[in-house]
């Protein structure tokens, strides 16, 4: 469900989609999956850099083309303004390469506490 378009490689690299899947358990319970898909970077060994039809000195040139990696988050919760802020805040933190370890920022998410549906802010 994350790449409902399929797992697909591209040439260039692309925007970042985010869209909100519901989930159904056996006990008729909702999930809300929070999907944030974006493209990096990826090096193409097989490819080869071609210069006027033969190739450059016989080495085989690193290609670049871009693969999707999705950030998910999933709840009992139907927040999706603030999934996509968190999701957004996780996919900066790891694109920029700040100073912030993952596992603290996502620990730091995860014990937020979350008013009750119909509560104040």
């Amino acid at each position: 469900f994350c790449q409902p378009g399929g797992w697909q490689l591209s040439k260039e690299r692309k925007q970042p989609t985010f869209f909100v899947v519901v989930l159904t358990d056996i006990d008729s319970e909702r999930h809300y999956c929070s999907c944030l898909t974006f493209y990096e970077a990826e090096i193409n060994l097989q490819g080869t850099k071609e210069i006027e039809g033969e190739e450059e000195s016989g080495l085989i040139q690193p290609a670049e083309i871009f693969a999707p990696k999705s950030l998910v988050l999933v709840s009992r919760l139907d927040y999706p303004e603030i999934f996509r802020a968190c999701l957004g805040l996780i996919y900066t933190v790891y694109v920029d390469s700040l100073n912030v370890s993952l596992e603290t920022l996502i620990a730091n998410l995860c014990s937020c506490l979350v008013p009750a549906s119909g509560g104040s802010q």
